[in-house]
């Protein structure tokens, strides 16, 4: 049930996401960013935390999930460190993710050529 809920939840967002993309004329790079800032807001008002719990990976694997993690780690340091926190902890929250996906990308780059399109 839990990859169900997953599966579907996740779905639901990248849907609104083609939806956004496909309606209007934002650029992909701006909806991404829509879906940073969402996720910061929503886990700032304490909304977004207890929908990760309920939907598991299908809300914490998107981007929005990514704007809460940035959001919880900014509070943790702030709460710890106090102002500098605000420019520590999101890089402290979400070094592994980024870092992983830069090592996996530059994997990948071993095995793919990029072409243009023309």
């Amino acid at each position: 049930m839990d990859y169900l809920k997953a599966f579907l939840v996740g779905g639901a967002i990248c849907a609104v996401v083609q939806i956004l993309l496909d309606t209007t004329k934002l650029m992909p790079g701006r909806v991404m960013v829509i879906l940073v800032v969402t996720g910061a807001i929503l886990g700032a008002i304490g909304v977004y935390e207890p929908f990760v719990k309920w939907a598991g990976a299908g809300a914490g694997v998107p981007l929005t999930g990514f704007g809460n993690m940035l959001f919880k780690g900014v509070k943790e340091a702030v709460d710890k460190e106090g102002f500098l926190g605000i420019f520590k902890g999101g890089f402290t929250s979400s070094a592994v993710g980024i870092s992983a996906a830069l090592i996996f990308s530059y994997i990948a780059s071993w095995f793919f050529d990029s072409k243009m399109k023309s």
